[in-house]
């Protein structure tokens, strides 16, 4: 039987990313790039779309404080001390690197959303509250498989490409701290489902929450960005399988959500949004 996860192992594990995974400095960073135009090409979007994402991070946090007015201290310990410092060097650095070959800085997008404001106001009452953790923990795991996936290929092919200062010193530490983040999130959603402090009508809300709103990392329910991340998962080679890829991305809540419909390997709405963005970008390119 798997060891049940409590609140203490969560808040363990936060304090020790927090130790073992500080922020990366901006001038442990290698600046060497041999060819600015052959990364560009390659890479170059996505490079733009990461780094983009990465600094959404403080408009994420806006978020969080709407969406969780309660919020539980091992959460905050998590997104306000580890996560938001981490990913803010992430999104600098790459922001960077795409401005060293040549590319315009990112625009990271930091208005909170009327929707999100919306929900925020039901938060307050404590069984919705219970709603929206989940939700907040299920969309951390889907977004931060996403990018542990994007970096590791994005790693070889920097490797390949002979650009070692770029795999070694921006790719190698920022994919060494997003594993961290995920085990987070899946520990979290694990030990509320594990806990029975969810009802059944609120495990339902919470699909039909999931079935409704689910996006893909960094597309904030607009067009444009899922053409960029259509485009983005051409690059990296995840439209071969986009099954497995499916998979990997949403395997956390089919084993949460789901569990009731047997062999379900994720949810439906994973390999749709792919579909989707795909389809976005094969037609309109990334002005969609």
């Amino acid at each position: 039987m798997a060891e049940r996860i409590t609140q203490e192992r969560i808040a363990e594990h936060v304090r020790r990313l927090g130790d073992e995974y500080p922020p990366i400095e901006l001038d442990s960073v290698d600046r060497e790039v041999r060819a600015p135009e052959v990364v560009a090409r390659r890479f170059g979007h996505v490079i733009d779309y990461l780094a983009r994402v990465e600094l959404d991070v403080d408009r994420n946090v806006l978020e969080l404080l709407v969406l969780l007015p309660d919020v539980h201290e091992v959460d905050r310990a998590f997104y306000a001390d580890v996560w938001q410092p981490q990913e803010i060097q992430h999104g600098l650095i790459l922001d960077r690197l795409q401005q060293d070959i040549g590319r315009p800085a990112a625009e990271p997008e930091l208005d909170v959303a009327v929707k999100i404001k919306l929900l925020g106001a039901l938060a307050h009452i404590p069984a919705i509250q219970d709603v929206v953790r989940l939700i907040y923990y299920l969309t951390g795991a889907s977004t931060e498989r996403q990018a542990v996936l994007a970096y590791n290929v994005i790693h070889g092919g920097m490797t390949e490409l002979g650009e070692a200062a770029i795999a070694e010193t921006i790719i190698a530490p920022i994919r060494r701290q997003e594993p961290g983040h995920f085990a987070f999130y899946r520990m979290s959603a694990t030990e509320l489902v594990q806990s029975g402090a969810l009802r059944p009508w609120q495990l339902h809300l919470t699909r039909v929450l999931r079935q409704r709103s689910y996006n893909l990392v960094g597309t904030n329910g607009q067009d444009r960005y899922r053409a960029q991340m259509g485009a983005v998962v051409e690059t990296l080679g995840f439209d071969t399988d986009l099954e497995r890829y499916a998979r990997e991305v949403g395997r956390i809540e089919a084993q949460l959500l789901w569990a009731h419909r047997q062999g379900m390997a994720y949810p439906p709405y994973v390999l749709a949004a792919l579909r989707e963005s795909i389809d976005l970008y094969r037609e309109r390119g990334f002005a969609a």
